[in-house]
Parts: structure tokens; C-alpha cells; sequence
């Protein structure tokens, strides 16, 4: 069995006050079903929440001080098959050491497709 996938959004907005990205819902993200799997919708959340977790900075590899997810939570509320998902993260509680990102993942219609809470600290 041969199974590829490959995720691409477009981070729209970036602000220090929050994230934006749009994922093109495509065939290399869709499940058995025919809607986005779980892991895209979780994936594309999670790098929208540290996107606004790095702040101005740029992820560089080995760089320090990289916000680390250290919880996640998310509630899968819809899905969809084609079109475009929209991520909006925000923080909940900014912090030097400890910051909480509340993403909200919406489809058509501003729908809302997932709920995703992520708690990041700083790679040391």
C-alpha cells in the first residue's frame, strides 16, 4: 500500500496579536471518506499557533527559544471535502515562559471545522 500526502496553506495574516493562514483542501489531505483527515486540520492549527507563538522571529532549525507545543487540545466539530480552510490563532495568555493559543479552524460558510488549544514554552 502506497500512501502520500502532501499539506499547503498560506499564513495571510501575521500580526503580534494573531495568525491567519488558508489551507487549500486538496486530494493529498483527504481521508478514506473523502474529507480532510484529522492530522491535516490538527497539523495545519498547530503551525498557525506557532507561527504567532515565534511573535516577529523566523523558525530557524536548532534555533533557541522555539515554542515548543507542550499540550494540545482540539474538538473536531465539522468537515468538508473541497475548498478552503481558514485558521485564526489567537493567543488566551501570553507569557514569557508559558503561552496558551486558542486556533480556530472554519470552512465554508465560516463554519467551524475545529477548536484546537495549544500550550507552548520556549525551547531552552
Amino acid at each position: 500500500m502506497d500512501v502520500r500526502g502532501a499539506i499547503e496553506f498560506t499564513i495571510v495574516e501575521r500580526s503580534p496579536e494573531r495568525v491567519v493562514g488558508r489551507m487549500p483542501i486538496q486530494p493529498g489531505i483527504l481521508n478514506p471518506y473523502g474529507v480532510v483527515h484529522a492530522g491535516a486540520v490538527l497539523w495545519f492549527a498547530d503551525v498557525c499557533a506557532t507561527y504567532l507563538a515565534l511573535g516577529g522571529a523566523d523558525a530557524t532549525p536548532g534555533g533557541s527559544g522555539f515554542p515548543l507545543a507542550i499540550d494540545l487540545h482540539a474538538a473536531f466539530l465539522a468537515n468538508q471535502r473541497d475548498g478552503v480552510f481558514e485558521a485564526r490563532a489567537a493567543f488566551v495568555k501570553r507569557g514569557r515562559r508559558v503561552s496558551v493559543i486558542r486556533t480556530t479552524v472554519t470552512g465554508a460558510g465560516s463554519r467551524i471545522i475545529a477548536d484546537v488549544t495549544t500550550t507552548h514554552v520556549p525551547a531552552g
